[in-house]
């Protein structure tokens, strides 16, 4: 069975940026204009994120193995916060990994005071709007994007908390 923690131990910050370009590369044949994308989102928490309202977590596998991931930071709009990052591992896929990390992910907002999460992804995370879908989050615009070696088409989704 596998565990949630915080994204607190030396190397999981890295491991999210690494993880992100070696999976997306596989699945989707991503180039690393999208492993720049996510460091800098990774670079931008570690560089100061609030831990009363900010925070990322770590899946592992029962021998400790890192096999997801996930992250919540505020917006510029108050009571407004983005998931970010979701990824689990393809050796941890359908196990429900991806849903208990938006879960943990959709706790800590509510307890944090948000009234609202938004997330950006796209088309072709097919599996992740699933999980989105699933967690209440609806879709609000849709646009063409360069992606990351050939085009894609952006979403925003986004949830209303009670």
């Amino acid at each position: 069975m596998t565990s949630l923690r915080r994204a607190d131990r030396p190397g999981d910050l890295g491991w999210i940026v690494m993880a992100h370009g070696e999976v997306y590369e596989r699945q989707f044949g991503w180039d690393t204009s999208f492993e720049s994308l996510v460091a800098q989102v990774v670079a931008d928490y570690a560089g100061g994120h609030d831990p009363d309202t900010e925070t990322a977590w770590i899946a592992e596998s029962p021998a400790g193995e890192r096999a997801g991931c996930v992250m919540l930071v505020a917006t510029d709009q108050p009571g407004v916060a983005q998931l970010r990052v979701l990824l689990v591992t393809e050796a941890a896929r359908g196990l429900g990994l991806g849903g208990k990390l938006v879960t943990e992910c959709l706790a800590f907002a509510r307890e944090a005071g948000y009234h609202r999460v938004g997330l950006w992804t796209v088309d072709e995370c097919a599996s992740a709007r699933r999980i989105y879908q699933a967690h209440g989050f609806t879709l609000r615009s849709e646009a063409p994007h360069p992606g990351f070696g050939y085009p894609v088409t952006g979403q925003t989704w986004s949830l209303t908390l009670r």
